[in-house]
């Protein structure tokens, strides 16, 4: 069968993107960052897995003001990097695996939540730039993405216990899946920022590593911060972060099983007015 063996957690700042496009990664601004990935993409390489499973939020890419999907599944052979207004980043084509997409659509919605099933899409910066930081810039990304796009950009907003109890219908389906399969995770996007209003720039370091550390340790409470919290602590668009939480519910302990291991902890301000936090999380 397939199996979740690990998780990744990671921001998708776009300005990430750009700085790894534009050849900036080693400037004084941008070097601490990305020397906190150092590590990952090593792991990457040393960890190979057969899918990752991608949970992003689109930026009104593929879905405008007009459609708004709560959870979208792709279930593609293939996605386009996505022009944002500047061009398409200079990355590979996303290639899918829509046999084990469609799959994991049949499972989860008969496990009762309601998935948009989608054929055709392009995939912005909170697809890419996780694939970049993790991978750096390949000519073909390492193996097949299967994108999970959720809703965090127009209320209402999936709660973090739905998002928390999606990751174990998730795990589920991959399980039941009858090809001997190597899967990830991740859940991307967050920390704590804000791109708007008075309180544009905020960033609360106590509540992000707050939020890692019972990511780790208590993800069943975690699940339980309602929405209120994330805004006031968080900023308007730390809301992200319960995306997080569908990639922790797949992990083992969610579902009965031995606490994970973590490999890496990673946490930087200021990248592009945000919090950068970053996990990886290997299943026993």
């Amino acid at each position: 069968m397939a199996r979740i063996t690990a998780s990744v957690y990671t921001s998708h700042v776009p300005a990430i993107g750009a700085a790894m496009d534009l050849g900036k990664t080693q400037e004084a601004y941008w070097q601490p960052l990305f020397a906190g990935y150092d590590f990952s993409k090593q792991w990457m390489k040393d960890n190979k897995p057969d899918v990752i499973f991608l949970v992003y939020n689109d930026h009104a890419t593929a879905f405008s003001l007009d459609l708004i999907p709560t959870f979208a599944i792709g279930t593609a052979a293939e996605y386009t990097p996505a022009d944002e207004g500047w061009g398409p980043r200079p990355v590979p084509k996303v290639y899918g695996h829509p046999q084990l997409a469609s799959h994991i659509a049949q499972s989860v919605i008969q496990q009762d939540f309601d998935l948009t099933i989608v054929n055709k899409m392009d995939v912005d910066h909170g697809l890419t730039v996780p694939l970049s930081l993790m991978c750096g810039q390949p000519d073909a990304w390492p193996c097949p993405v299967i994108p999970f796009a959720v809703n965090v950009v127009q209320y209402p907003v999936p709660s973090g216990q739905r998002c928390y109890n999606l990751g174990k219908a998730i795990r589920k389906a991959v399980e039941s899946y009858d090809e001997d399969l190597n899967v990830h995770i991740w859940g991307t996007g967050g920390m704590s920022h804000q791109l708007q209003g008075p309180r544009a720039g905020l960033i609360n370091k106590e509540f992000d590593n707050a939020f890692l550390d019972e990511l780790i340790a208590d993800p069943g409470s975690l699940a339980l911060k309602p929405h209120i919290d994330y805004v006031r602590e968080a900023g308007s668009e730390g809301i992200e972060l319960v995306m997080w939480l569908i990639a922790r519910g797949a992990m083992a302990d969610a579902n009965g099983g031995p606490k994970p291991t973590v490999k890496h902890r990673f946490y930087h301000v200021p990248a592009s007015n945000t919090a950068v936090g970053h996990l990886i999380l290997e299943n026993a």
